[in-house]
């Protein structure tokens, strides 16, 4: 599928292979056995020499210098339009002026320096350096014992000048000044080289500080200035530790700003420290040196990008009511209806109890939901903070986790099955002990409601989710604060008025049958938990069909138990023997039934991948998706599988690519940063064209959804 995609990345590589080297090529003659071959201009006198497509010329602050005194000189070229020359590293290609002096004795001249440079585009390289017109400052000492009187400064200069080409010069060039004891310091800085003095870059501000963290295929630069920043460039003093040509992202903090930038794909293991300039505008710019530390912080969407947009207009009171809306969506989702529905059934049983009761009931369920979700919270930013990335369910990743989960589930639905009463219904409300039990129950619901709320993302949620953990702390978690009451406030509101309970069929012994039929979907809950374990060992969605299958057979066991259990309640009856072996059967077709697969193949999600996609002219779409998420298997089953859908994807060309996050991936976690999303399911198209915006879908899908933005993406 990618072959084109790779041979037109060859060839664009192989291009700027070629450029850059026929550009560093002309440098040749820069080496000192070239020198012959360069038109030197200027006979060494002093004022400006005109050479092509600049003038240079040596100058000074001030036309004497004191014994044992210094000096501010300097080299001035004045461009032509659109004509650049190179700071101390000239980036993808080119090099930067240099000096050789011929000094009178009791004279030395420092090196030179270099003002803040600028990002100069050339085809697909990044040159650094400057146009129009720049002074590169160098001061001169005088020895205390050197002689009053007029002295000449005589120096020969090269540049590389460029445009579409690259032109190398050289000039003689002088300047003539006078040692005299009266000779002060000169009190202004004025002209070109007044102005580049003010433009050298300096150490970091008191109370400033700069931290790298160096990642895969990104450093992530944040500079700590007090303020809001809102611009920020990077250029590094060594070669081929940064892609230079590669857009450096933004993203203004409230005491600073933090820069994105991405790593040389020659720089194959981390360096110690980064030396750079970091630049704030063309006025302000630090030299800084900091240590990198390995680790991964989540990039910030674009600015130019609708997501961002999307980002700017959404508001903390917007993200917290559409939380709380997704919230209440949250318990129609399957993974949380059950437990929503046995709170009912409690509400039945309990309907003679006293209306403070029932409304404690109420309380401390959602107490459980609140505490619950402050501590996932809670250890996500913990993760977050030490480098790590994390999104909503990550917890579910952990092999650890999934075995407690199962065990605790399989444990509560034995306990719905009638095999014991762990307590966790009002019904024992009676004595000290029992109402212990009882609030302990709506408690551990609560919890068990959160739990089992991880792997499904309801609509409204993603965007929701998505802002709050890029928000500070206290944001984030009123966020999830408005997620965990809206989670909670179906049975809250029941719990404060019973009376709407009247809706529902009267208590009876329907109730325990009815509860012995819920017991079968945690068991069907556990049955899906050992398939996510073990998925995490056996490549996840893309992978393990083993495992799969292992999961329907145990499917198959439990309609098996079902059939039994239906022998069991309804003995010597016919019926009962017609639907056990119905049930049966339809337990064994589970693992035996082997439907012809004919939908298209999805390709294991890379940056790669999509950048070749995407400069091969395909639209891409891309499938977050994780073993253990419900939502992702229900919209891929009944959406994306669908042959409509299907005949649209092959139709249009479009590469797909599943992002499989059932295994802690940061490439995959930085993608959905990148989208502002941080949990799964998300489904994004990039239409054709490279330089096209991302379209987010929603996380509920239906048919006419995924068609309609096919047909908007996919337009020629």
């Amino acid at each position: 599928m990618f072959r084109r995609a790779q041979a037109l990345q060859l060839i664009l590589m192989n291009i700027r292979r070629l450029s850059t080297s026929l550009l560093l090529a002309s440098t040749f003659l820069f080496h000192p056995s070239a020198d012959a071959q360069i038109q030197v201009v200027g006979d060494g006198g002093p004022g400006p020499v005109k050479a092509q497509h600049l003038t240079a010329e040596l100058v000074s602050l001030s036309p004497a210098i004191a014994p044992g005194g210094t000096l501010q000189s300097g080299l001035v070229l004045t461009l032509e339009e659109h004509w650049h020359v190179y700071w101390i590293n000239a980036g993808d290609s080119g090099e930067p002026p240099k000096i050789t002096w011929t000094l009178p004795e009791g004279i030395t001249a420092a090196a030179m320096r270099f003002p803040i440079p600028s990002r100069l585009p050339l085809g697909p390289l990044m040159d650094f350096g400057y146009e129009d017109e720049v002074a590169f400052p160098v001061q001169l000492t005088a020895a205390n014992s050197i002689k009053p009187g007029p002295i000449h400064l005589d120096a020969i200069v090269n540049w590389l000048v460029c445009r579409e080409v690259c032109i190398p010069g050289k000039a003689h060039l002088g300047l003539n000044l006078t040692v005299s004891p009266d000779a002060t310091a000169p009190t202004q800085t004025v002209g070109a080289l007044g102005e580049a003095l003010n433009l050298i870059p300096g150490s970091l501000p008191a109370g400033a500080k700069l931290t790298v963290t160096g990642g895969q295929t990104d450093f992530v630069l944040t500079l700590t200035t007090g303020k809001r920043e809102t611009n920020a460039e990077f250029y590094p003093f060594d070669q081929e530790q940064i892609a230079n040509a590669a857009p450096q992202q933004i993203e203004s903090l409230s005491d600073g700003v933090r820069l994105r930038v991405r790593r040389s794909e020659d720089l194959k293991t981390l360096p110690a420290t980064l030396h750079g300039v970091f630049k704030l505008s063309d006025e302000i710019a630090y030299d800084v040196t900091a240590p990198v530390v390995p680790g991964e912080i989540a990039p910030a969407p674009s600015s130019n990008s609708p997501v961002a947009a999307t980002n700017r207009s959404v508001t903390t009171f917007t993200a917290i009511g559409l939380a709380f809306l997704g919230g209440i969506i949250l318990n129609l989702m399957p993974c949380v209806f059950p437990v929503l529905f046995l709170k009912g059934l409690a509400l039945l049983q309990s309907s003679g109890q006293e209306r403070k009761h029932l409304r404690s009931h109420g309380l401390i369920y959602t107490l459980g939901i609140l505490v619950s979700f402050w501590a996932i919270v809670g250890v996500l930013l913990a993760l977050r903070a030490g480098g790590s990335q994390a999104g909503w369910g990550f917890q579910l990743q952990s092999p650890v986790f999934l075995t407690l989960l199962a065990a605790g589930i399989f444990f509560f639905a034995l306990s719905l099955a009638g095999l014991f009463d762990i307590g966790l219904s009002l019904t024992s409300v009676g004595g000290d002990l029992a109402k212990k039990q009882g609030y302990t129950g709506s408690f551990f619901t609560g919890v068990l409601a959160t739990v089992v709320a991880t792997p499904c993302t309801a609509p409204l949620m993603g965007a929701a989710i998505g802002f709050a953990l890029a928000q500070p702390a206290p944001i984030t978690f009123a966020i999830f604060t408005a997620l965990a009451l809206g989670l909670a406030a179906p049975y809250l509101l029941l719990s404060f008025q019973p009376a709407w309970t009247r809706i529902l069929p009267r208590p009876g012994a329907w109730m325990e049958i009815f509860k012995q039929i819920t017991a079968v979907i945690f068991f069907a809950t556990v049955i899906w938990l050992v398939y996510v374990y073990g998925s995490l060992f056996a490549g996840g969605t893309s992978g393990g069909q083993g495992i799969y299958r292992v999961a329907l057979l145990l499917g198959c066991f439990l309609m098996l138990a079902v059939a039994g259990w239906v022998l069991g309640k309804w003995p010597a009856r016919w019926t009962s023997t017609i639907a056990a072996i119905l049930i049966a059967a339809l337990g064994l077709a589970i693992p035996l039934y082997q439907p012809k697969d004919t939908t298209l193949v999805w390709a294991p999600y890379s940056q790669q991948s999509l950048n070749q996609a995407r400069a091969a002219g395909h639209p891409v779409f891309i499938d977050f998706t994780a073993a253990w998420c419900l939502s992702c298997q229900v919209n891929e089953r009944l959406v994306l599988k669908s042959a409509d859908v299907q005949h649209q994807f092959s139709k249009n060309n479009v590469t797909l690519l599943r992002a499989d996050w059932t295994q802690y991936d940061p490439e995959i976690t930085r993608q959905l940063a990148s989208i502002n999303r941080s949990g799964v399911p998300t489904y994004v198209i990039y239409p054709a064209a490279v330089n096209s915006t991302p379209d987010v879908l929603p996380e509920l899908l239906t048919k006419d959804i995924v068609l309609t933005a096919l047909e908007k993406d996919t337009k020629k």
